[in-house]
């Protein structure tokens, strides 16, 4: 055989061998239902694709019996031999990246790890709505991928969209901050990227949790189980339900979780004024409520919200609960019906929420390999394009706290850096909870020494630090080295789910260690944090001898690398904190269990809004190596707002009540203003800017006299250029307040707005032409 032939027949056997692996991947998952190779199944109505979804729901539901339809109303819901359904797991996790979290979820094979992207918190910095969509992309992109493979679920109950309410939240991390309008926008895009949904076909099914007020885990004694949150009308309306309004009605998510606490003594599950009431009749959810896991147990068990399991299951249902993660509802579901607790009509408008979804899903549509995303396999997870977002998101989440002139580090003047602290080389640490199994690490030891010559100490065992007997190194290293970088501060030991923090200082003897370190330090020192919640390092922030602080959050798989390159100048930093960097102090003033926002006599409030104490960082803090200056191009002074003329024929006053007009009594598609800033790059650096919009009431409106946070847009401005940003204001969403009855209205009277130094107002008049008497 000659070699042109030997290598042609090589060729032609690795292609042969490529085809057969993309095709196990393909055959890997059996179809869940209408198996066109089964001759008994695949004729029936509910698997005709040709055919609307609500006929074959509805035709489904029809065959199947009643001791059928109780099995398919929790997670691990049983399969139908008889109809060719398989059992299936609705519980998968994606928080930031495909995780293993959920049962329904598992690496190994050909799927030995996933992109982990950073802790939500982190991203949520970057203030960028398409990177939060595009991760979201990439993560659904990698789960279906799974899916084929025979790896993963369809439903992902992920985002985590609460409020970050008090520093001192375990799960905090898992958030997008504590802005109502950053986290409906973190949450809208997230959801709208990993659903990535063509007319009504999704991609993956997204969950947006945990619906809602809840927002402590174990704190003191109390925990979520045994937790009743008293919420004003107010802070429901204008806070804790904001992002997940933004995740139905903008982001179109597929599902709404209800969380374990009770709200104003009522179980969130067993609610049917949160859940029948505002999830499907305000904001028209197209998709399933699902409990958080054994939160229907929790109900009866702990909270003991009824006198027989039998009535909890009842009540969770006829709330509009459709699917319970937990056995509950598959034990107690037949003794309600049976009791007339309950009606089978009740199971099946559930029932057809659930398996909706899985039809938009595609899981009715015989071979998995035929549909849109069947082409997805391993070589679609874990791809270089996937790793560099990684790294991208990374980069844009770092915040730069302090910077004394220090950073950007010099490779050619710091060519020997001592990197110390119980978080220098630490790699799973740097993903955060609810994660998965990366698809590699690179630590900030490792990503430090990429650029110079590093000597490494631990100074602590640990971010616990209970002993400083390593100090001694530590200074040594410092002391002969041209720079030292300390990183320092929390992991999941410290700060998780079940575990919410007692206090704001670093853990032991850190700030020690920080204080020691930088007074041997030979040349500048830089504070590096990773944490998920704020930290009191009001001690480094006024030390001379810190030069510099980042916060990295948890930067995900790629984290040492973007730490190395902002520490370096490879890339300018640009993120924003997305909470409020308290003291210590502020934390023995507000005991976690008061849910209210704003202040009261001896109550500070909470968050940026309404909290006016000292803080160690505020709410959008975040510096750059260049500067930046933004002028006003184009800012309209005056709106007319026109109330609808048939308002007052019945004397409903109540309209302009304390002067403000209530936004559904408004034509809201007319009350929009042009407003062009300009962001100017004065330095010497290309960067990135992010522009944040505040808006303030009159001063008549005493009901909600705070500044909120109305829109955010992050630009990149080359040095010595120019980039005009245009925004929208629209009265009804930017302009609007919510009154103590939990009332939206729009205060006719001088609003001020502020970007930066900026100040300018925006008179408001209300338009009475044509009312009738």
């Amino acid at each position: 055989m000659s070699r042109t032939k030997h290598d042609s027949l090589i060729l032609l056997l690795l292609l042969l061998i490529a085809i057969l692996s993309i095709s196990s991947v393909e055959s890997g998952r059996p179809p869940f239902a209408c198996d066109p190779r089964n001759g008994l199944t695949r004729s029936l109505r509910f698997c005709r694709t040709n055919l609307p979804i609500h006929v074959r729901v509805r035709d489904l539901l029809g065959r199947l019996t009643l001791p059928e339809k109780i099995r398919l109303l929790v997670n691990n819901a049983i399969d139908v031999p008889r109809l060719g359904i398989r059992g299936y797991e609705w519980w998968s996790e994606a928080l930031h990246g495909v995780s293993n979290v959920g049962p329904g979820t598992k690496f190994g094979g050909s799927f030995p790890g996933a992109t982990s992207f950073p802790q939500v918190i982190t991203t949520a910095a970057s203030f960028n709505e398409s990177l939060w969509e595009r991760i979201g992309q990439v993560v659904s992109d990698e789960a279906r991928a799974m899916y084929n493979g025979g790896m993963a679920g369809l439903t992902y109950w992920s985002p985590n969209v609460n409020i970050f309410r008090d520093p001192r939240w375990g799960r905090g991390q898992e958030t997008p901050g504590e802005d109502p309008v950053l986290a409906g926008k973190y949450a809208a895009s997230y959801v709208s990227g990993l659903q990535s949904a063509t007319g009504n076909r999704l991609k993956v099914a997204a969950c947006c949790k945990h619906y809602t007020a809840y927002d402590l885990d174990n704190w003191k004694g109390v925990d979520r189980f045994h937790f009743n949150a008293r919420v004003s009308k107010q802070d429901l309306a204008d806070t804790y339900n904001v992002p997940f309004k933004a995740c139905v009605v903008e982001g179109k998510v597929a599902s709404v979780m209800c969380s374990y606490n009770q709200v104003n003594g009522k179980p969130t599950c067993a609610d049917p004024d949160l859940l029948k009431g505002t999830i499907r009749g305000q904001w028209h959810l197209n998709g399933y409520i699902v409990s958080d896991c054994d939160s229907v147990g929790v109900m009866y068990d702990t909270q003991h919200f009824t006198v027989t399991p039998e009535e909890s299951a009842a009540a969770t249902i006829k709330a509009g609960l459709d699917l319970d993660c937990g056995p509950f509802l598959a034990i107690y579901t037949d003794l309600a019906i049976r009791r007339g607790l309950l009606t089978v009509t009740d199971v099946d408008m559930a029932l057809a929420n659930t398996v909706t979804v899985q039809m938009r899903l595609g899981m009715f549509d015989g071979e998995p390999s035929a549909q849109p995303y069947g082409h997805l396999g391993p070589r679609h997870v874990c791809t270089p394009d996937h790793k560099q977002l990684a790294l991208e998101a990374a980069r844009q989440g770092i915040v730069l706290l302090k910077n004394s002139g220090s950073l950007p580090l010099s490779t050619s003047r710091h060519r020997t850096i001592a990197v110390i602290g119980p978080n220098s080389d630490v790699t799973e640490t740097m993903i955060g909870n609810y994660a998965g199994v990366a698809c590699d690490y690179t630590s900030p030891l490792k990503g430090i020494s990429r650029y110079v010559r590093t000597v490494h100490q631990v100074g602590c065992s640990n971010v616990a630090c209970k002993a400083n007997n390593l100090f001694g190194f530590a200074e040594v290293a410092a002391r002969h080295a041209d720079a030292t970088v300390l990183i320092m501060g929390l992991d999941q030991s410290i700060e998780a789910e079940f575990k919410d923090r007692t206090g704001l200082l670093l853990p032991g003897y850190q700030q020690e260690l920080v204080t020691r370190v930088a007074q041997a330090s030979k040349g500048p020192t830089i504070l590096v944090l990773m944490s998920g919640g704020p930290i009191d390092v009001s001690f480094a922030k006024y030390d001379r001898r810190v030069s510099a602080i980042l916060w990295a959050g948890y930067p995900g798989q790629a984290g040492g690398t973007a730490i190395a390159d902002i520490l370096f100048g490879t890339t300018n930093p640009g993120g924003k904190l997305p909470m409020t960097w308290y003291p210590q102090s502020y934390v023995a003033k507000v005991p976690m269990t008061n849910m209210g926002m704003r202040p009261s006599p001896g109550y500070p409030g909470r968050t940026y809004r309404f909290y006016k104490g000292p803080v160690v960082f505020p709410f959008g803090h975040g510096l750059s190596y260049t500067n930046f200056k933004q002028s006003l191009a184009l800012a309209p002074t005056d709106l007319s707002v026109l109330i609808n003329t048939n308002l007052f024929a019945t004397k409903n006053y109540s309209t302009l009540s304390s002067n403000a007009i209530k936004v559904k009594h408004t034509n809201c598609d007319s009350l929009s203003l042009p407003l062009h800033i300009d962001v100017e790059n004065i330095g010497n650096m290309d960067g990135t800017h992010t522009l944040l919009l505040f808006s303030e009431p009159p001063t008549s409106v005493k009901w909600s006299q705070n500044k909120q946070l109305i829109s955010f847009h992050r630009v990149h401005v080359v040095a010595g250029s120019k980039q005009r940003v245009k925004i929208d204001i629209h009265a009804c969403k930017h302009l609007s307040v919510v009154d103590e009855f939990g009332i939206r209205r729009i205060p006719i009277g001088q609003h001020s707005l502020y970007i930066g130094d900026l100040k300018h107002s925006i008179s408001l008049q209300a338009n009475l032409e044509g009312i009738k008497n």
